[in-house]
């Protein structure tokens, strides 16, 4: 703590020394009080990173997504605030990982296996392919996409295809997932530079409906849908704290899958649950 030294004594000018003594210590005093208290605050921050996932994660303060908003409602139950803040994807992996920020929102294990995960998740994510609404082709298994050309976020998981896209990269145009993904994506369909993108069922048709292009582009087909979670730091210094977040991290959002509060927050999104 710095105090300002010359102004203290300036102090003592114009009062008697009792009456400054008295002044300087209790200025002195209130500030280590006031640092004191900032210190304890601190450390019930969990520091988030996070990417612009709407419906999931949004930048939006009345509809900030379903999965901020049931994390935000886990931790009120721990006593722990939230300090979220929005990065690209690969950028956010790297900085829990190195202990940069807490926490990550919110990937699937197979996208950050390094991570510590709790036992309960925070919602799902199917990965589908989308293309526009008058190209026959569907995705039908591996086979079906010989000759394809198609759009993948970078440190995407998609499951069942991961080891496809390993052996077949040239098929694949990789790109930085950040708040243009969608649309480069969707104008890369129209202008016929690929056939076809993978992203998140939920985001994609929330992006497509709300710019009112739901006509334009489909569905082709899905992969395998996995949990997501809010996933925590490796590093060894902050295990003990974390350890003990993610313990009850499990029970609160377990009450909330139980009471209903999960089911009423995906309607609010115009989700379901499962």
């Amino acid at each position: 703590m710095l105090i300002n030294v010359r102004r203290i004594k300036h102090s003592f000018r114009h009062f008697n020394f009792a009456k400054g003594y008295h002044c300087a210590l209790l200025a002195i005093f209130t500030l280590l009080h006031f640092n004191a208290t900032a210190a304890v605050n601190s450390d019930r921050v969990i520091e988030v990173n996070a990417i612009d996932w709407c419906p999931q994660i949004c930048l939006d303060k009345e509809h900030p997504g379903y999965v901020v908003e049931l994390v935000q409602e886990a931790f009120k139950h721990l006593d722990y605030q939230l300090n979220i803040q929005i990065y690209p994807w690969s950028r956010a992996i790297k900085n829990v990982t190195a202990g940069k920020a807490d926490a990550l929102l919110s990937p699937a294990k197979s996208e950050a296996p390094q991570l510590r995960y709790p036992r309960v998740p925070v919602g799902f994510q199917q990965m589908c392919f989308f293309n526009l609404a008058d190209n026959p082709w569907n995705y039908q298994g591996a086979s079906s996409l010989a000759g394809q050309q198609i759009g993948i976020a970078n440190d995407t998981s998609i499951e069942e295809l991961n080891d496809y896209v390993k052996s077949h990269p040239e098929q694949f145009q990789f790109q930085p997932y950040h708040e243009r993904y969608l649309n480069q994506s969707l104008a890369k369909l129209e202008k016929g530079r690929m056939d076809s993108f993978l992203f998140t069922k939920n985001s994609t048709l929330f992006h497509l409906y709300s710019t009112k292009q739901i006509n334009k582009f489909k569905v082709a087909g899905c992969v395998s849908k996995a949990p997501i979670y809010i996933a925590f730091s490796p590093i060894a210094a902050k295990q003990a704290q974390l350890t003990q977040i993610m313990a009850k991290l499990d029970i609160e959002l377990s009450k909330l899958q139980r009471n209903g509060y999960v089911e009423k927050l995906m309607h609010k999104y115009h989700l379901t649950a499962n």
